[in-house]
């Protein structure tokens, strides 16, 4: 009897363990590491054969040490869907970095982690959709057709393990020869560290998780128990708003002497000498998730760190000396400053002239607030109120979406959330319509302010600015040692009623003297305590920007 046989009647024995993985490390290596190749190309030290060479031997390494990371994070019991999740993490990483210029670290993905559904659909496009089909939908496509030789029992170890000690050993040989080099590079370069696909993710997760694990772990502390405020006249209790502005840089600020006409209200209120511009302020963070907090904190930037703890905010303390506290939010939260005092979202309201495709400007948070003003403790209210209204702002990358059609005055605009494909004045355009929507709301809530007939007082101040395209760096985020002063330099303005002068008996040329001196975020939470006149141990006269010129101190 005569056998016949094919070559589809062999069982198939698939690709050796090895070449599969190595597959995948090229993969993230290359597709995965444009933005990092990109910039390494760039520099000004790769000018000879021996740094091309060193390029390629860092590519090799770096080959070498993803084949490592594959073959200890990806067994066959999870092979293809941990492949896919490694491909679209670079990816998607990849493709932030090259379109704005970012970093991927741990306030980043902390960022990433709070974003709402508006700030996803907004930075949705055709061409991070094209990225994803092609460096994430053909390779992934391959891997998952694609069936290696594990073996069983001993040998699918030794295939993993043989992979990692092999690859291991070959890398250290190969950074041992580009050591110096790459030393000086990472060393003189250091967005570098955080460019390194899907390393800098991976890194970026484990410290972000680290640390809001410890977060957890520790109570919350109280502060300011002692605190009091002065009983101010039973008919006009004081009023104060404070207004935490969203990603606003003082340099597209015409107060602060921007040649652009971005903010007429603020400038026509400063010229009838009600309001002060304090020019040289530094933000505590480059991103909401950072600043805010940090904004609101008895601790200064240097000093909050995950590990000092777990604190109440300026507006407990505030809340404790009597004060009735208020939260607006037109945006994505108070990051937990507001939790334990009454807060308000406005930003899901409707509302047929101030909401719009699901989001609401940030006048909205003016409709109604007499009306929730009068839902808090009567008692309270008495003794003064605290506003705090949290912008929209300039939100990024859709700045057009910041401001209403007819608060439009620097046209064209740039309308794609792929800022590095538009023109650069378009793209300026847009920012500074955003600017000047900030300077009108300004303008309304002082209007709002003047017929409350009450002693009252704004101030004004962002969480930290923005980068518009200077050294092809988009939106924010960087971080803080390595962030351009664009994202860090931020506007800050103190409005302050006849009424308050009085109450504050403020001498107008010291204030005015305090303008142009150095201030930050650190000065916040003192500056608001002195203001309100609140008593407590916490408070450091030396950081109150005010103190040396009200007469009660």
């Amino acid at each position: 009897m005569q056998l016949k046989w094919s070559r589809s009647s062999i069982p198939a024995q698939g690709r050796h363990p090895w070449v599969v993985s190595l597959g995948l490390a090229l993969a993230l290596s290359t597709l995965g590491n444009v933005p990092f190749w990109w910039a390494l190309s760039q520099l000004p030290e790769i000018n000879s054969l021996r740094a091309y060479a060193g390029l390629i031997g860092i590519w090799a390494a770096l080959t070498l040490l993803l084949w490592v990371f594959v073959n200890v994070v990806i067994w066959p019991w999870w092979r293809k869907p941990v492949g896919v999740v490694l491909l679209v993490m670079s990816m998607t990483a990849s493709y932030f970095m090259v379109m704005y210029g970012v970093v991927i670290d741990p306030t980043m993905v902390a960022n990433a982690m709070q974003t709402n559904t508006a700030e996803v659909r907004d930075l949705l496009s055709l061409t991070l959709l094209l990225t994803l089909v092609i460096g994430v939908g053909v390779p992934s496509l391959w891997w998952w057709r694609l069936e290696p030789r594990t073996g069983l029992g001993w040998r699918r170890w030794t295939h993993q393990l043989g992979a990692v000690a092999l690859g291991s050993v070959l890398a250290f040989m190969l950074l041992l020869l580009v050591f110096q080099d790459l030393a000086s590079l990472m060393r003189n370069h250091t967005n570098l560290r955080y460019m390194v696909n899907p390393f800098n993710t991976v890194y970026a997760v484990g410290r972000l998780a680290k640390s809001e694990q410890a977060q957890r772990q520790q109570p919350l502390q109280p502060i300011g128990d002692d605190a009091s405020a002065r009983l101010p006249n039973a008919k006009a209790p004081p009023v104060l708003v404070l207004v935490v502005g969203e990603t606003a840089r003082a340099a597209n600020f015409g107060i602060a002497g921007y040649p652009r006409a971005t903010t007429p209200q603020l400038q026509a209120l400063q010229a009838r000498g009600d309001l002060y511009y304090f020019s040289q302020v530094q933000s505590c963070g480059t991103n909401t998730q950072v600043s805010v907090p940090c904004m609101f904190s008895h601790q200064n930037r240097n000093t909050r760190t995950d590990s000092a703890g777990n604190y109440e905010s300026l507006l407990d303390v505030l809340y404790k000396a009597g004060w009735a506290v208020l939260w607006l939010d037109n945006q994505s939260g108070c990051k937990g400053v507001c939790d334990r005092v009454a807060h308000f979202d406005t930003s899901r309201l409707k509302h047929p002239f101030l909401c719009e495709a699901g989001e609401c400007w940030d006048e909205i948070m003016l409709d109604g607030l007499s009306e929730r003003l009068a839902l808090l403790i009567p008692e309270r209210r008495a003794r003064g109120t605290v506003v705090v209204m949290h912008q929209m702002g300039s939100h990024g990358p859709a700045y057009y979406k910041r401001s209403p059609p007819n608060q439009k005055k620097f046209l064209p605009e740039c309308t794609s959330n792929a800022l590095s494909s538009c023109e650069k004045q378009a793209l300026i355009n847009a920012y500074d319509n955003s600017i000047a929507y900030t300077d009108h709301f300004l303008g309304q809530v002082v209007q709002w302010l003047q017929t409350q007939h009450q002693p009252t007082a704004l101030w004004y101040v962002s969480d930290h600015g923005e980068s518009l395209g200077e050294n092809g760096i988009y939106l924010h985020g960087m971080p803080y040692k390595m962030a351009p002063k664009e994202q860090t330099h931020v506007p800050m303005a103190l409005w302050v009623s006849q009424s308050m002068r009085q109450r504050w008996a403020l001498d107008d040329a010291c204030l005015r003297t305090q303008q142009g001196k150095p201030w930050s975020h650190d000065n916040l939470f003192h500056t608001l305590l002195g203001s309100a006149d609140v008593k407590t141990g916490l408070y450091q006269p030396e950081l109150d920007m005010t103190r040396a010129c009200r007469a009660y101190k």
